[in-house]
């Protein structure tokens, strides 16, 4: 399979109900909230450093997305990015999608923080987010898995 990723200007512009109803169907909502959000202006992927992506497969329909948001660290004094709404369709999963779309998210986040974060409570993810180079930290209660950045 061959899929392409690219930068989401206009989410409102996407069709990801697929995306959506599926991830509902497993237990998430973060989807319905990334929809509602952007469209309600609170969470639109474009404060600086931040980027939401996509990833379509050869029919141009998008199968993954995820983006990073700015994440404030209390008392920390460096920049820290936050790996958001990230989610795969069930048919694309190990098949090369989701690292795709990490690896573009990693790449951009590397020119704007010195870290990036995310928390899930999937054994599945886990091995997903350690295979792609992430440590487990969940010193933090919003933080299961971080990858530093050499700047």
């Amino acid at each position: 399979m061959t899929y392409t990723v690219e930068p989401v200007q206009d989410l409102t512009e996407l069709n990801i109900e697929t995306l959506i109803s599926e991830s509902e169907d497993e237990g998430y909502r973060f989807l319905t909230r990334l929809a509602e959000d952007y469209k309600g202006g609170i969470n639109t992927f474009s404060a600086a450093g931040e980027a939401l992506y996509c990833v379509r497969d050869e029919s141009g329909k998008v199968v993954a997305i995820g983006g990073v948001n700015r994440f404030p660290v209390p008392g920390g004094n460096q920049e820290t990015g936050r790996l958001q709404r990230f989610y795969v369709e069930a048919n694309e999963r190990r098949n090369g999608a989701g690292s795709l779309l990490l690896k573009e998210i990693v790449d951009h986040a590397k020119k704007h923080f010195h870290e990036l974060t995310v928390k899930t409570e999937s054994s599945k993810a886990d091995a997903f987010y350690r295979h792609n180079g992430f440590e487990f930290d969940d010193s933090a209660s919003e933080t299961t898995h971080r990858i530093e950045f050499n700047h």
